[in-house]
């Protein structure tokens, strides 16, 4: 069943007023947390499986085209930044490779093997994880990433926004939120594309923090890599040793991150 590609729930929307426009757009956008809410048994499913894997040194793949491997994208370069993990551990290929993130490659999501190639460069193993990203759960290039990733024994998860979609058959894990027809009819970068990132944020996220990566809630492995994190770094020593933002700073710039400040204090 189609639903990504159904008729929209309003029509003559060139007729609306902006705000007109605006209310609608977030009328169906308040429907995308409990699409997402539904997939969290399988969400949990997955992140369980992830985070073995990785704490033996596995590393997550994501596998996209279009929007859905921009997402992708983002969210794996996101990841080096937020928990101080280095880059190579979250990966996000893109159907076209990098050029397709700022400009669509023509045709570039139709070849199957592609994604495999795109993967074995890699050196891909059975210890990582490849989930495929693609609302239509229909693309190519993405289900056939997947399907050999699995006949390769390696594990494998998609985020898809049409039900019993060929990809979700093909992954060992699927997740599929259901948001319904999009305001404009067909533009998954709306909806599915908005469900598709929650659920990269809670897979990520979760995974991280299974790994360590946080304390209390605190980012504490976050590279310091601009003044804004220097000054929210500072922030969180000040507050976790009780001392004044002079000395946090300092420590912080001595120990290079929030972790290696704690640590030093314990091992004084």
């Amino acid at each position: 069943m189609n639903v990504t590609e159904s008729e929209s729930n309003h029509d003559q929307l060139e007729l609306m007023t902006v705000k007109e426009l605006l209310d609608n757009i977030n009328r169906e956008d308040q429907t995308v947390s409990l699409a997402v809410q539904k997939e969290i048994p399988r969400i949990e499913a997955l992140v369980k499986e992830i985070v073995p894997r990785m704490q033996k040194g596995g590393r997550l793949f994501y596998i996209g085209a279009g929007t859905s491997g921009r997402l992708g994208v983002v969210d794996a370069s996101e990841c080096p930044p937020t928990y101080g993990v280095e880059h190579g551990i979250v990966v996000g290929l893109i159907a076209g490779g990098d050029s397709a993130i700022r400009k669509a490659v023509e045709f570039a999501e139709d070849d199957v093997d592609q994604a495999w190639k795109d993967l074995q460069e890699h050196m891909i193993n059975h210890k990582d994880t490849v989930i495929g990203i693609a609302a239509s759960g229909s693309t190519p290039y993405v289900i056939g990433g997947v399907k050999a990733a699995k006949e390769n024994g390696i594990l494998t998860g998609c985020i898809a926004c049409n039900p019993d979609s060929k990809l979700a058959w093909e992954a060992e894990y699927p997740v599929e939120p259901i948001v319904g027809p999009e305001f404009v009819t067909g533009s998954t970068r709306m909806k599915a594309g908005t469900a598709q990132k929650l659920v990269l944020n809670m897979i990520s996220t979760a995974v991280m923090i299974q790994l360590g990566k946080v304390k209390g809630n605190r980012m504490v492995d976050m590279q310091l890599s601009n003044n804004k994190l220097v000054d929210r770094g500072t922030k969180m020593v000040m507050e976790m040793l009780q001392i004044e933002k002079e000395q946090a700073e300092k420590l912080l710039k001595e120990h290079g991150s929030v972790r290696g400040v704690i640590d030093f204090v314990k091992n004084s």
